[in-house]
């Protein structure tokens, strides 16, 4: 629609050329009969005032009288009847016309040629300028373009922005990719050498020194080894949305008790207990097992920082926009410093319970965020870690 828009008004633009030349050689022809009308006549009066000088008065009444308007009737006929024909008595008008005529025709054209000139040369400017901004681009020093008013490119214009825009973010997002696989791969050798290099120490101990103990050391670092590793897979699938997630309509109340129940050993060893209030039938839109792993690391993790004898409480809501699911315990809280990093990954706090590997509250926040979900920590005013899950309706 804009570039039928430009087609017309261009069409337009040379119409009024056109329009105007025309009127220019009108008047200029008007002119030329006008002079060649008077010499005309004057030619003939002359003729007849040196055959007969005394019709003078006569003829000059007879020219008085036509140029006041007063002759009433054409006397073309009579001339006509003679044999004579308005080309014969202005025959050399033709060349002065034809001249004035293809003055015209030449100036119109000249115009016209004028018109697509400009616009070959407007379309070509905005065509360099396209082509500089891509190849800045290429070079890497792309630029905003500037506003241009609408032509037929500036469709091309927005395209070209927003391709541009789209290369930009994923060149950005390429590099923390690439920062962040570094980053991970370092703190995995990191996670991984720990218990290798406990086990070389217990194997050398073995070597000297046989111990019923030993077995055991090493069975444990195994563990160990054995849940990175099914944490690192589980982490690996949730980057690259491989992992398989059955969404149904679930209970709150449910998820909140089967992890809890999940849980009951740990909590009972470490004397803690769980709180869960039943607040009526809510539902998610979600994966139960999966949620159910997200929820437990959660609940372990207030259970961890909660002294003997507090207690780890679940409370849930929901509204038209979102479920809520807050979880929160009776110990001292997170540290302020800890706050910022507290999901980020083999992150461990001042706190942290001996053992642990800092994977726990990165992995629930990955499987809740894939469903849709919303997750972030904090402190309450009167003391102790609280977690606040927002499950979103749509």
């Amino acid at each position: 629609m804009r570039e039928k828009r430009e087609w017309m008004a261009f069409v337009c633009l040379v119409l009024a050329f056109g329009l105007l030349t025309a009127s220019v050689t009108a008047v200029l022809l008007e002119k030329s009969c006008s002079c060649r009308s008077f010499e005309a006549v004057g030619a003939v009066c002359q003729e007849i005032l040196t055959e007969d000088p005394e019709t003078e008065q006569a003829v000059m009444a007879a020219l008085k009288r036509y140029c006041s308007g007063q002759t009433v009737d054409s006397e073309d006929g009579r001339l006509l009847a003679y044999g004579y024909e308005p080309a014969d008595l202005f025959r050399a008008d033709r060349k002065r016309t034809y001249v004035l005529s293809s003055c015209g025709a030449l100036a119109g054209g000249l115009l016209f040629l004028a018109a697509v000139f400009w616009r070959n040369q407007r379309e070509n400017a905005r065509i360099r300028a396209l082509t500089d901004y891509v190849e800045q681009v290429n070079r890497g020093r792309g630029r905003i373009l500037p506003g241009e008013r609408e032509d037929a490119f500036s469709g091309l214009q927005d395209e070209i922005c927003k391709t541009v825009t789209e290369l930009y973010q994923t060149r950005d997002m390429a590099v923390k990719a690439r920062d962040f696989f570094a980053e991970n791969l370092a703190n995995i050798a990191h996670q991984i050498r720990t218990p290798i290099t406990a086990m070389s120490l217990t194997v050398q101990m073995m070597e000297g020194q046989p111990d019923s103990e030993h077995p055991k050391q090493i069975r444990r670092q195994l563990e160990r080894l054995t849940h990175l590793e099914e944490a690192l897979l589980l982490l690996s699938r949730i980057d690259a949305g491989t992992l398989p997630l059955e969404r149904k309509k679930v209970d709150v109340f449910t998820v909140l008790m089967l992890s809890a129940d999940s849980l009951q050993e740990l909590f009972a060893g470490a004397g803690v207990s769980a709180d869960i209030e039943e607040a009526g039938g809510v539902y998610i839109l979600a994966d139960l097992d999966w949620t159910m792993e997200a929820v437990m690391n959660l609940l372990k993790n207030c259970m961890e920082h909660t002294p003997p004898g507090g207690t780890v409480r679940c409370r849930y809501e929901q509204n038209p926009l979102y479920t809520e699911i807050r979880i929160w315990d009776t110990g001292p809280g997170f540290a302020k410093e800890d706050l910022p990093h507290l999901f980020d990954r083999f992150y461990r706090g001042q706190n942290a319970k001996e053992g642990g590997i800092g994977i726990g509250l990165s992995l629930a926040r990955g499987i809740i965020e894939s469903q849709n979900g919303t997750i972030r920590a904090g402190n309450l005013p009167g003391g102790g870690a609280c977690f606040e899950i927002r499950f979103y309706s749509h």
